[in-house]
């Protein structure tokens, strides 16, 4: 075990922290999967019922996990032992399990966003995306893509968290939004952009209260915020003990929800405009890499610098959602065999990118690893952290609270989590079970 009297790291602002928390939750699924979600299933009604899992779900989950980590001070299978004794660090290890798993294919798609942007502001986009996809997407130019995307993760991480993660926070998201909103306003100059609006933010409250809408809307509040994976845990394992959690909970969650809301309005009004409606599909991975380079190479020399930007900013997103996945693991080795970081960055680094090799060279095992990732591990893991707090953890209030007031807002929070939280992560990991079986049996040839 790592030495418990050694101090550790801090990080080196309020904002440093919260920067990268928010970074940690904006991922590739934010800038696609919850807008078409939104349009598909009621627009503005979707959005009301996404908000109020949020605050169901969402929120006692991440404050679940920000009060763990702050209080143990550790990465997660020390942070469960802390609290529950030996018998208790499997959860901690399905934390570390997930992040392994996640970021092993993560680290292909980050070598994709980072292709594409380069070919944008050299090449341009290709005449047929759909082929160039096909092309660069599996083999070796699919695994070089990614030993590089998967070197900047493992280089910022090495530097610690002042130096390494909070630096690169500090730049990368404020750039984010700057580029998203750029895009924004472009793109509400386009004709057509009204008709992608209406489409995005439709109001369709019958729709909305269909039973797969609201179980869709459930998950999507709780996937959005990468919870389940240990990632938020071991951030707060940083933060000093007068944090503000319950303050920093809403402040990460709904700045999530921003970034989602603006790619919707980023993305939409440009595949109207320009004609491209027919071309959107559910998956991510085919909006992003054929429809939307579709839509860039149509508007000649400005679609390359949209579409640059556009891409730039899937970079950043990826990169800091990597960067967190990156940091559960080298904390929990850093713990467990008293690891220096940067010793824990390169073997970890190192050992998920030789696990992703599989996902490079095969997108139906990236596919697959993806759907058991987010349909059990994610599931099972914010399951698991809810019963522990809820009705492990001894006097978890006081922890939240730091030693200040207990405010009667946390009395609601254990409620949630003992009986709210539990059963709608019963109910979404039900739900998805017969698909992802159907998946893994599709994938070893079983079905």
């Amino acid at each position: 075990m790592a030495d418990s009297s050694a101090p550790r790291e801090q990080w080196q602002s309020h904002w440093g922290f919260i920067l990268a928390a928010v970074g940690s939750a904006v991922g590739l699924g934010n800038m696609w999967r919850f807008s078409y979600l939104t349009a598909e299933n009621g627009g503005a009604g979707f959005v009301v019922l996404y908000l109020i899992f949020t605050v169901l779900l969402g929120l006692p989950v991440m404050l679940a996990e920000l009060t763990i980590g702050r209080g143990a001070r550790s990465g997660p299978i020390a942070a469960l032992e802390h609290y529950g004794g030996r018998s208790w660090r499997w959860l901690g290890a399905v934390f570390v399990a997930a992040g392994f798993l996640i970021l092993s294919y993560y680290g292909v798609i980050g070598g994709w966003t980072l292709r594409y942007a380069f070919e944008a502001f050299t090449i341009g986009f290709a005449d047929d995306p759909g082929a160039h996809f096909a092309v660069i997407s599996e083999g070796h130019g699919s695994f070089a893509m990614q030993v590089t995307f998967m070197a900047l993760t493992i280089a910022v991480v090495s530097g610690g968290i002042g130096a390494g993660i909070e630096r690169v926070a500090r730049i990368a998201m404020p750039a984010l939004f700057f580029i998203m909103l750029g895009i924004v306003v472009y793109a509400a100059t386009l004709d057509g952009a009204s008709e992608g609006y209406a489409y995005y933010l439709n109001f369709d409250l019958a729709k909305a209260m269909n039973l797969d809408v609201v179980v869709a809307a459930a998950g999507q509040a709780f996937f959005s915020l990468s919870l389940g994976m240990g990632a938020i845990l071991t951030f707060a394992s940083y933060l000093p003990k007068d944090s503000d959690l319950a303050n920093e909970t809403i402040v990460i969650s709904f700045a999530d929800f921003g970034v989602a809301f603006i790619a919707g309005l980023m993305v939409f009004p440009l595949i109207f405009a320009l004609g491209m409606q027919a071309e959107i599909t559910g998956g991510t991975i085919g909006a992003l890499f054929v429809a939307l380079p579709k839509a860039f190479a149509s508007m000649g020399a400005i679609g390359r610098l949209v579409g640059g930007a556009f891409f730039v900013a899937l970079v950043v997103g990826a990169l800091t959602s990597a960067i967190s996945l990156l940091e559960v693991i080298v904390s929990a080795s850093m713990d467990a065999f008293g690891w220096e970081r940067r010793k824990s960055a390169l073997l970890g680094g190192g050992a998920v990118t030789f696990m992703g090799m599989a996902s490079a060279y095969d997108i139906d095992v990236l596919g697959a690893a993806d759907t058991i990732a987010t349909n059990l591990f994610l599931v099972g893991g914010g399951l698991g952290i809810s019963i522990f707090v809820g009705w492990v953890m001894k006097d978890p209030i006081a922890e939240a609270s730091g030693g200040g007031a207990r405010s009667p807002a946390l009395g609601v929070w254990r409620v949630l989590l003992r009986f709210v939280v539990p059963l709608a992560l019963i109910g979404i990991l039900a739900q998805s079970l017969p698909g992802t079986w159907a998946t893994i049996t599709g994938l070893f040839g079983l079905g």
